[in-house]
């Protein structure tokens, strides 16, 4: 975890209500800045004691009372943010939060923008930027690996392995450094600092921290599974299965589904976003044309398509028209379905167009056959000790690679091979921050919710 702060803190006050939407039994309004103790007295005529809660009433710039509740002193740099913070935890009503955030902003605090207070303890050095990110991933986690491996991050797991990566780095490039100032001897003085195994082992451990961050990502992130193919094939059945629930309406009646169904399960933690469609078949009904479309624009978003055919009929060129307007890179599998209905076995096998899986989903055979294979196309693999990461710590690792790569390629040339070293060591820092656009922290925070 970071100790100086990143840049000068903005002066002034910002104050947010940091519980849901919605009415609860408990809703806490927070305010982080300077001379946080005068909104104290103000609100309550009380001083309450750092890290103790004080029973308080609070009140309108008329002495009416507001609320009763609990009034919580954090003094910097002891704090979530950094600076001052002072939390009023009362009664979790919508109206009665809003009279005392305004009560607040009559005080002189202003309105916290999205993610203000996490940014506020990045940029005054209480997390680093993978921590900060964590926060809200934490909070977002869709299933109970996910959560896991947020707090794992958000404690500070992944800023250690990559500080531990950049520290290689850094000493590595010091060698080269010194190196060039005497470049008479710069190939044995590298041989006998034994600067090229550095680099094998950093390009070894670097591969480890990337695969676990990949794992990291899809329980972040899941998968995005569309359901396809002709009406009346089973993909609602499918979905059902799949989901463990009625989503979907399943009768034998073709094009019952006229619009996109949608479920969510876990398989070894990773959320997998299932999307039953509209059949796809040449009509005159306006709806289902609609409904069709939609169909098309969801198979543009997927991660994997999953063809339905009914397993009596087999592909045809119906389905065969299907595959060809496929994406060529989007993954896909085709489902020979009611195999209970045409006298075949459950099993997986290998077909021109891709995997082919056969199976039931009205009696569940061959189902856990599409789960494994949807695992495999995720690229899931069990490791322990998993760090939550997202698509951008994902190309910063693999940035960092190609210049490490890039960087043997290099030599004897020792100031390319130096600039590579820099490179890498940029591309490295912008995981945790250490190399940051404000553009950058600008697009992170503004996806937090208000009041954190």
């Amino acid at each position: 975890m970071a100790e100086k702060p990143r840049t000068t803190p903005r002066p002034d006050t910002i104050a947010a209500i940091a519980t849901a939407p919605g009415r609860g039994g408990i809703g806490v309004i927070r305010i982080s800045g300077q001379e946080i103790l005068a909104f104290a007295q103000a609100l309550s005529a009380k001083q309450p004691l750092p890290r103790q809660a004080t029973l308080a009433d609070f009140r309108a710039a008329d002495g009416s009372l507001i609320d009763t509740g609990l009034l919580l002193f954090f003094p910097a740099p002891h704090s979530f943010t950094g600076e001052d913070v002072l939390e009023l935890q009362g009664h979790g009503g919508p109206v009665v939060l809003q009279m005392l955030l305004a009560r607040c902003v009559d005080l002189g605090a202003r309105l916290a923008e999205p993610g203000e207070f996490t940014r506020r303890a990045y940029l005054n050095g209480k997390l680093d930027l993978a921590q900060a990110e964590a926060v809200i991933d934490l909070i977002d986690a869709a299933t109970t690996a996910a959560a896991r491996s947020a707090v794992r991050s958000l404690h500070g797991e992944f800023s250690k392995e990559v500080n531990a990566l950049l520290e290689q780095l850094t000493e590595l490039r010091a060698l080269v450094e010194a190196t060039l100032d005497f470049p008479e001897e710069e190939v044995d003085f590298l041989e006998a600092a034994d600067a090229f195994g550095r680099l094998k082992r950093l390009q070894q451990r670097l591969a480890k921290v990337f695969d676990r961050a990949q794992q990291g990502r899809l329980l972040q992130g899941g998968l995005h599974v569309v359901l396809a193919g002709q009406p009346n094939v089973g993909k609602s059945s499918l979905l059902n299965r799949l989901a463990g629930d009625e989503l979907a309406i399943v009768t034998p009646v073709a094009g019952t589904t006229r619009d996109v169904v949608r479920g969510t399960l876990q398989l070894e933690g990773i959320p997998l976003h299932i999307i039953d469609t509209a059949g796809l078949r040449a009509t005159e009904d306006e709806i289902e044309k609609i409904g069709i479309a939609r169909t098309w624009r969801e198979v543009e978003r997927a991660d994997v398509v999953v063809l339905l055919v009914d397993a009596r009929s087999g592909v045809g060129e119906a389905e065969r028209g299907i595959l060809a307007q496929l994406p060529a890179s989007l993954a896909r599998i085709t489902v020979y379905n009611k195999v209970d209905l045409a006298g075949r076995a459950a099993q997986r096998h290998e077909e021109t167009d891709g995997v082919a899986i056969s199976l039931s989903a009205k009696h569940g055979e061959g189902v856990e056959l599409l789960h494994q294979e949807l695992l495999r196309i995720a690229g899931w693999h069990p490791v322990e000790d998993v760090f939550i990461a997202r698509e951008r710590h994902l190309r910063a690792l693999s940035d960092t690679g190609k210049h490490i790569a890039a960087a043997q390629t290099q030599l004897p040339q020792l100031e390319l091979f130096a600039e590579e070293l820099r490179l890498a060591q940029s591309a490295l820092g912008s995981i945790t921050g250490e190399f940051s656009a404000d553009d950058l922290l600008g697009e992170i925070f503004g996806r937090f919710c208000i009041g954190k």
